[in-house]
């Protein structure tokens, strides 16, 4: 009498939820950080005019003031029609706002940066800043989900064009790490070309585990846009990508004719830079240094 005194009072399943079995673990909720941030809102028009005004003047004003960027090679682009894929190599924070600035108007003030989901959006306020700051969007590093390749093929098509790191994240020691195939895969799926841009001087003003910011001299480099062949693989594109910026990095240590020759000979020197111990990796390193060369070849400054 009492037990259905007390089912009636207190009625259970199918009438309320379920109770969870104890001996299983219950799943977490989705998440809406990381990868499942939603970066919709740093699109709309109020925020791209604030984050524009903030490109053009703060952003700009200060990144010439670090990071003095010589940067050629936009010739190469002055045809190109927005949208395209960006691939730069990448050793520094300082790397996103340099590159943006350096772009033309009509791809700097539509363009977003694939940002890797683990380290820019693991806090709301993080999440937040970047996605205002630099219209970054959550990419998974360790490995690719329907998500976010989904939003970058989305944004593209929309006509944003998308700048990304092959290498999945920021260089140990200023030489590049080996490309991974976003870049080539995005390119294959949405038809759109690759720009590929060697950046040169970033590690010197604030490496990756440095903790000071050391004004210096940047180097920025366009490369012409290239595009997979026909019947091309991810894999072999990603390879082409990575040579195209390696041959960027000796045009920028030497000359145009110089890089071109060695390209054509097959004799690039490696973006990964010598296999060799530590000491002797940094003391090439420097002397590719664009502070070093600034006053060897004279040219004009763009920002």
């Amino acid at each position: 009498m009492n037990r259905l005194l007390r089912r009636a009072v207190q009625p259970g399943f199918p009438w309320t939820a379920p109770q969870w079995p104890p001996s299983l673990p219950r799943p977490l909720p989705p998440s809406s950080l990381g990868a499942g941030y939603d970066t919709e809102w740093a699109r709309r028009e109020p925020v791209r005019v604030a984050r524009a005004v903030l490109m053009d003047s703060v952003a700009r004003g200060a990144v010439k003031v670090l990071a003095s960027p010589r940067v050629s090679g936009l010739d190469r682009i002055a045809g190109l029609e927005a949208p395209a894929i960006f691939a730069a190599n990448h050793a520094s924070h300082v790397d996103t706002p340099l590159l943006l600035t350096a772009l033309p108007a009509r791809f700097r003030h539509r363009s977003a940066v694939a940002a890797a989901a683990d380290y820019f959006f693991d806090r709301r306020w993080k999440a937040a800043l970047w996605a205002f700051a630099i219209n970054a969007i959550p990419v998974e590093r360790a490995r690719v989900t329907r998500r976010s390749i989904g939003q970058a093929v989305g944004l593209l098509n929309e006509g944003w064009s998308l700048l990304i790191y092959p290498e999945g994240g920021r260089s140990p020691d200023g030489w590049a790490q080996a490309f991974r195939g976003g870049a080539a895969y995005l390119s294959v799926h949405t038809g759109l070309p690759v720009v590929p841009v060697h950046v040169e001087g970033t590690h010197r003003i604030l490496p990756r585990q440095g903790r000071r910011i050391r004004p210096g001299h940047t180097r920025v480099t366009f490369g012409a846009p290239i595009r997979a062949h026909q019947g091309e693989d991810t894999r072999a594109f990603a390879s082409r990508i990575e040579t195209a910026v390696a041959v960027l990095a000796d045009e920028g240590a030497t000359d145009w004719w110089a890089a071109r020759r060695r390209a054509a000979q097959g004799t690039t020197p490696r973006l990964t830079g010598p296999r060799a111990g530590s000491w002797r990796r940094a003391w090439e390193l420097e002397d590719r240094s664009p502070g070093r060369r600034a006053q060897e070849r004279p040219g004009s400054w763009a920002l």
